[in-house]
């Protein structure tokens, strides 16, 4: 019997299991991360405004892997030897006929201070504190930013600060206590958004000047204090920092020899697979990929990515070529706690639609249609 292994626990390595189990009841699957736990972190955007508990978002999988017949490694990913037949991990090592690496990416915390600021996407804990921390708050300014690395323009993740920002605007008059905060958004980026479509920019920037919002925009990143934002275009005060950094590949790359990026990602083609290997194959953060420039880091986009190497695999196992290229589209709701707006992007369209309550039920709904099948 093959043996094929996931490493992690996320988006692209869930969408792995289902479509490798969904075309071969024979092939002997093992998932190897520290827990049997999947963490749905698109809707920790709901945490700071108590409409998500994180009990809510962390899924337990033991039933789902029983139900899958897939073996659950509790350990953590620490290096590669044999071409990648052998995974070497905490708890020793395993060998195998093909890989898939979907660990997602590491935030670059190297800017000065920065353990002042609360990187939201790092899980469900961090949204908690900010959650705790804007309840303990009677007034002040709260900052929201995010950037880049400049080495992999593709792995930074704004679209859920526009959330957050957004969001926690929406909780604070509902709360009646906006007039007591300033909220402030800052990026280096002029036109914040910019992967999301030009039509999305002004939409974005629109929506925070009808909210009161300000911006600090186009000025890089110097220093932040805890009682403050630094940029070469300035200071300004800040109670609360909401940020969220580039992302580079995860520390265990160090120990392999799969190809990286400048940015320290893994190289893969249009078919997930690992430039210059045999049966490995990386999805999601984890990866850079060959595709247009907004080409994004997202839920969406790590389950067609996975989707396409799962594929492959199964082709390679049976003796005929990895064909299946992922699909590049982004397609995401930003939503503001009571209404959304939709944005779609594909290499032949970019559709933007104004904020709309139906959109938020429809972010909602898709929640629940996701998780119950992992359940």
């Amino acid at each position: 019997m093959k043996k094929v292994h996931i490493v992690g626990s996320g988006f692209a390595a869930l969408t792995a299991v289902r479509t490798l189990r969904k075309s071969s009841s024979d092939i002997e699957i093992t998932l190897i991360s520290p827990k049997a736990e999947f963490h749905y972190l698109p809707g920790t955007i709901w945490i700071p405004c108590h409409l998500r508990k994180p009990e809510d978002l962390i899924i337990p999988l033991g039933n789902y892997f029983q139900r899958m017949k897939v073996k659950h490694l509790a350990a953590e990913a620490i290096g590669l030897k044999n071409n990648g037949r052998t995974l070497v991990t905490s708890e020793g090592e395993i060998d195998n006929d093909a890989l898939i690496i979907c660990t997602g990416g590491r935030f670059i915390k190297k800017l000065s201070g920065i353990e002042h600021a609360i990187t939201p996407c790092e899980g469900v804990d961090a949204t908690v504190k900010i959650r705790d921390k804007l309840s303990a708050l009677e007034s002040g300014t709260i900052a929201f930013g995010f950037s880049g690395n400049p080495k992999e323009p593709s792995a930074m993740r704004g679209g859920p600060m526009f959330e957050f920002l957004f969001g926690i605007d929406s909780q604070l008059r509902k709360e009646g206590r906006r007039d007591k905060f300033k909220l402030v958004f800052f990026t280096p980026a002029e036109n914040p958004g910019q992967r999301l479509g030009p039509k999305a920019v002004k939409g974005l920037l629109k929506e925070m000047e009808r909210r009161d919002i300000e911006t600090h925009l186009g000025h890089k990143m110097k220093q932040f204090t805890d009682h403050s934002v630094i940029t070469e275009g300035g200071e300004f005060s800040a109670d609360m920092i909401v940020f969220m950094p580039g992302m580079t590949g995860n520390s265990w790359f160090d120990n392999t020899d799969l190809p990286r990026s400048a940015g320290g990602m893994i190289r893969a083609d249009v078919h997930c697979k690992v430039e210059s290997t045999e049966m490995v194959y990386v999805a999601g953060d984890s990866g850079s990929f060959p595709g247009p420039d907004w080409l994004p880091k997202q839920a969406h986009m790590a389950d067609l990515q996975a989707e396409a190497a799962a594929n492959n695999i199964l082709a390679e196992l049976n003796g005929r070529p990895a064909t299946h290229r992922f699909k590049v589209e982004l397609l995401c709701i930003v939503d503001s706690q009571n209404s959304g707006m939709l944005v779609a992007r594909t290499a032949k369209w970019n559709i933007v639609m104004p904020r709309m309550r139906i959109f938020h039920w429809l972010k909602r709904f898709f929640e629940w249609w996701y998780l119950r099948q992992y359940k």
